[in-house]
């Protein structure tokens, strides 16, 4: 059917770049009734952005044919991310040409002086992402009190990336009276909900009935062993060998591996992930628009609203979380009426999830086993022989002089034979990949290896008989299993579930295969190992053959095992000292230790003390005058009773001023705490008691000194020394 009438200027736009029909939600768009909010379900790639640029011109022409003078801008339009962003620009700018319209781009990783400027000359529609919107909003660059229409292109991606919060910002912003479209690859319940909050009877348009949303897509689910997604990816690339190629990762340590690695084969290959500048992302989708790069192995953030040309394989290298991913993703190609592939390369691990997200998508899948180099090789002879080359006519009389001198020369067939030489030299060589036959095995008869209901492989039982190996790696290489499995699955192409117990002797390690991947085990095997590294069947270990612990190696000799604490053996036969009684503790020592007569020596690292014993008693305070001068403070014992607990009191109180003062001790007395004051005063007799050493000399000053050592009077000025107080007597 031909396009509707929408308006003069874009109907002549429309027709001069070649849209003779209109995709389903353009139609559907465009019969809607004008002017009205519209929440619109379609597929990525479907003409989401001509649908809603044709809907939107009745609401900002009317019945005039151009814009008027540039001022605040009358429309905005918010992507997920600025690739989308740009692209959405671009569409719009050759829609709107006619029209006089200035369409301003703001997105992250730009210039935003230069943004600033240009929405300070003015313009007619803004588009960009939510992050850069705001800022501009913010500081007051950007005025939509002029607003007549918002746009939010993929909505649920925007709420996937964390947006919400922007999103919600702006459309407050934004006047209350305007038009608000809401596109989305999936109607979720947030969506849902974001459109009640901020639409007005908004009309659903949902074109993504059934399968519809998968007609142009063709899903292809292979089986592959979880060590072999790598060789399974190459291979898949060659089988298929689509102008334009995407392959999914989760990760950008993934994205870089995998790119690394397919560039080593000969795979013109570039990577897109979160860490790369805004230049080198460009610079990267140049190439791919160019054709210089057939590859882009990106992450689902850096994936988001690329339009490649020629896009017509999908390979998801790891599986996507949900299956809002699985359709962004395959949605990538199967664009504007194209056909594509989608590959989800599964292994026994995830098929189970595989399962699920395909069901819930209604996607139905064709099971496989990865391409085999046989298949490839064959695919390339077809391509070959289809190739345009080899029959397109010869107007160039100097290539036909040439061909006729080659024919002179050489016969056809090596003429021939050089030319197919010439094309195998361009392909990548393919890889040799197993099929998981267990799983196709499950899924052709849904019964696991004991007959039992197909149940999730990670729930089957290992069973069986098991063959023995030997790898000449042991506990005198630091053989482990957390590294060793996998090496083993590795070079003998199998999974840890092929693997039975693993025993590690001293110069060897045994492990079990099981049978049915015997053969397959031994082929791999066979084609060459790493360097130094030799594995060779081998038979069940004996009782005589004890496995080495790598807690059983001596310290120092290559293990693990801890130094042991040098203690000597006590009376019961133990590792540690026995306790020595109190009488031996030294004099003076204040912890309860008493030191060993054997103790080791320190640099041993051993504690010569051991605990006195139980019945041992704390040695009570001896009086005053036997105790050294100068060890202990000047404190003597009450004579009466001690003071309760409850009053927290100490049983100590101060010399009188009688007593003589000990050489070597402050000379100072106790003041009645009920005063308030300093508790000390300078004895009167202090020209008497000379300070001994490393004793403050200190006794009172004149007034007007800087440290009045005397008490202060209620003013704080300082006053005469005092005569010295007289002690108490017992305190409490």
């Amino acid at each position: 059917m031909p396009f509707p009438a929408s308006h003069p200027a874009l109907d002549r736009a429309l027709s001069e770049r070649g849209y003779a029909e209109p995709t389903p939600v353009q139609s559907a768009v465009l019969e809607a009734e004008q002017g009205r909010d519209l929440l619109v379900s379609a597929q990525t790639g479907s003409g989401k952005t001509v649908a809603f640029g044709l809907a939107l011109a009745p609401t900002l022409l009317g019945e005039a044919e151009k814009f008027a003078e540039f001022g605040a801008p009358v429309a905005l339009v918010i992507a997920p991310t600025r690739e989308l962003a740009l692209q959405v620009s671009n569409e719009l700018q050759w829609l709107y040409a006619k029209t006089g319209a200035r369409i301003v781009s703001c997105v992250g990783g730009m210039d935003p002086k230069v943004e600033r400027q240009a929405l300070n000359r003015g313009c007619h529609i803004v588009v960009g992402t939510p992050g850069r919107l705001r800022d501009h909003l913010e500081r007051g660059s950007l005025d939509l009190t002029t607003l007549q229409a918002v746009v939010l292109d993929e909505a649920d991606e925007m709420l996937d990336m964390g947006f919400h919060e922007d999103l919600t910002f702006i459309l407050e912003t934004a006047p209350a009276e305007r038009r608000t479209l809401m596109f989305s690859a999936t109607l979720a319940r947030d969506i849902v909900q974001l459109a009640k909050t901020y639409q007005k009877d908004a009309l659903r348009i949902d074109t993504v009935a059934g399968n519809a949303s998968h007609a142009d897509i063709e899903y292809k689910a292979i089986r592959v062993a979880p060590n072999e997604v790598e060789l399974a990816v190459v291979n898949v690339l060659r089988y298929f060998e689509a102008p334009g190629a995407l392959v999914f990762a989760n990760t950008r340590e993934r994205v870089k591996h995998l790119t690394s690695s397919l560039r080593e084969r000969g795979f013109s290959v570039v990577g897109l992930s979160g860490e790369l500048t805004q230049s080198q992302r460009s610079e990267a989708l140049q190439a791919l628009r160019d054709g210089h790069a057939r590859v882009c192995v990106a992450t689902d953030v850096a994936a988001r609203g690329l339009d490649l040309p020629d896009l017509g394989l999908v390979i998801h290298a790891e599986i996507p979380v949900n299956k809002a991913g699985l359709l962004h993703r395959s949605g990538r190609t199967g664009r504007a009426g194209k056909k594509g592939v989608s590959v989800l390369l599964v292994s026994y691990t995830r098929r189970r999830k595989v399962e699920l997200m395909l069901q819930s998508a209604s996607i139905k899948a064709e099971w496989s086993g990865p391409p085999s180099a046989e298949m490839i090789l064959e695919n390339d002879r077809k391509r070959m022989l289809a190739d345009p080359v080899l029959t397109a006519p010869v107007e160039d009389e100097d290539t036909l002089s040439l061909g006729r001198k080659l024919l002179e020369t050489s016969t056809p067939e090596q003429i021939a034979a050089a030319l197919i030489r010439l094309y195998q030299q361009k392909l990548p060589a393919p890889e040799d990949v197993y099929d998981d036959d267990r799983m196709k095995r499950q899924q052709e008869t849904g019964k696991n290896d004991k007959g039992q209901a197909d149940v999730p492989y990670s729930d089957f039982a290992r069973g069986g008989d098991m063959a023995w190996y030997r790898i000449n790696i042991g506990r005198d290489k630091n053989a482990d299993p957390k590294w060793l499995m996998p090496t083993i699955c590795r070079l003998g192409h199998v999974t840890k579930r092929d693997i039975g117990a693993i025993k590690i002797f001293e110069r060897e390690t045994k492990f079990e295969i099981t049978q049915e991947m015997q053969a397959k085990f031994e082929a791999a095997i066979a084609l060459g190992l790493e360097d130094g590294v030799k594995i060779d069947p081998a038979v069940k270990p004996g009782p005589s053959e004890k496995p080495v612990s790598r807690w059983d190696k001596k310290p120092g000799a290559g293990g693990d095992r801890p130094e042991k604490k040098p203690w000597k053996a006590r009376e019961e036969g133990g590792d540690k000292p026995a306790w020595k009684p109190r009488e031996d503790r030294p004099e003076g020592a204040k912890k309860p230790w008493v030191k060993r007569d054997d103790a080791a020596p320190a640099s041993e690292g051993k504690k010569p003390w051991v605990k006195r014993e139980e019945t041992a008693a704390k040695p009570a305070w001896k009086a005053r005058e036997d105790r050294p001068q100068g060890e202990k403070k000047p404190w003597v014992k009450r004579d009466d009773a001690p003071a309760p607990a409850a009053e927290s009191k100490k049983p100590w109180v101060k010399r009188t001023p009688n007593d003589p003062t000990p050489e070597g001790k402050k000379p100072w007395v106790k003041k009645p705490a009920a005063e308030g004051k300093t508790p000390w005063t300078p004895r009167s007799d202090a020209e008497a008691a000379p300070a001994a050493a490393g004793d403050k000399p200190w006794k009172g000053k004149p007034k007007g000194g800087d440290r009045p050592w005397a008490s202060k009077d209620a003013r704080g000025k300082p006053a005469a020394p005092r005569a010295p107080y007289k002690a108490k007597g017992p305190r409490g």
